[in-house]
């Protein structure tokens, strides 16, 4: 008997921002009134982002989650019923427990007993989540699975800080992910150094129905982009090379959108002209788990990303996490 290879492909796209869009202009003004100085052009010069969603008082990431699944679940053609496995990549859950994803499981009504769990990776979260579902597809556990990334990271940014503070922003994306008979994940390549912990994370803790240590978000900035720029490098041509590719089949870069420096010094590295880069920083901020599905669901309504080509999908996160995965649509 000769047995059938299974692999995994994406066949729905979906995403969801917040209704509050901030601008800079916005945000400095808000500063100000807090006694922190910074300016539109100082943002922008840095970052590359103009403005950032921010979701309203009691929207969870569950929430936005919802709105950015139903759009995945209805452009693959099938019914919420039809998910046999969810994944949640966040590092803003709803609650300690249950699960962002079992909540989110409620929501959308789905009560055929599918497995649902979160993954924490941080803004390389939709990536580690992602080559998880693809393995669990390709070893018969899962059919079709929901995959999203959703962030509400305005509750844990701290206004006094105007390095971290103007950086992020809530958004959620999603893609369904089917069982195929033909190749659609290609490769992966996931990585973590838990010796970089301190620099980027939120200490805090609940303990005794308190909170200890810091609730809010620290960030040492040039550690992570010296970091960051390397590492999104290697783990590019670990992937390709996994494939058995190079840098010219790549159709499309879609990094983690956190900076536009280290997506244009990915770029250049990987030979690749801005043009082939999709680029939403600007207008979402970082949006951390939610950045890559949200700038993927964006290259694909906006007729950029077509069936047929690759995709490479990356990012880096605290942890310190990294990874990529090369995607034919």
């Amino acid at each position: 008997m000769t047995s059938v290879s299974r692999f995994a492909r994406i066949t729905g796209t979906g995403s969801y921002l917040p209704p509050r869009r901030i601008t800079n202009h916005d945000l400095v003004a808000d500063l100000a009134q807090r006694g922190v100085q910074t300016s539109d052009e100082w943002i922008v010069e840095r970052t590359g982002i103009h403005a950032r969603h921010f979701a309203d008082e009691g929207v969870t990431s569950s929430d936005l989650g919802l709105q950015a699944s139903l759009q995945a679940i209805a452009a693959a053609g099938i019914a919420a019923q039809d998910i046999d496995l969810i994944i949640v990549a966040t590092s803003t859950p709803d609650m300690v427990f249950p699960s962002t994803a079992a909540i989110l499981q409620n929501k959308l009504g789905i009560t055929n007993g599918c497995p649902v769990f979160d993954v924490q990776a941080v803004c390389s979260g939709f990536v580690y989540a992602l080559t998880v579902a693809d393995a669990m597809i390709r070893a018969g556990n899962a059919r079709r699975a929901l995959v999203v990334g959703a962030e509400v990271f305005s509750r844990i940014l701290d206004f006094q800080d105007r390095t971290t503070c103007v950086l992020f922003g809530d958004g959620a994306g999603a893609v369904v992910l089917e069982a195929s008979d033909t190749p659609g994940i290609l490769a992966s390549d996931l990585h973590a150094d838990g010796r970089y912990t301190d620099i980027l994370c939120v200490p805090g803790h609940v303990s005794g129905g308190k909170v200890l240590g810091s609730p809010l978000l620290t960030m040492d900035g040039q550690a992570v982009f010296k970091l960051a720029v390397g590492v999104l490098e290697k783990v590019a041509h670990a992937t390709l090379a996994k494939a058995g590719l190079d840098e010219r089949a790549i159709d499309w870069l879609i990094p983690h959108q956190a900076n536009i420096r280290i997506m244009q010094s990915t770029a250049r590295k990987l030979k690749l002209p801005m043009d082939k880069v999709i680029v939403t920083v600007h207008d979402h901020g970082n949006t951390s788990a939610a950045s890559i599905p949200l700038a993927l669901d964006y290259g694909v309504r906006s007729g950029q990303v077509q069936p047929g080509q690759n995709v490479l999908l990356e990012g880096v996160g605290g942890g310190f996490t990294w990874g990529a995965v090369l995607v034919k649509m």
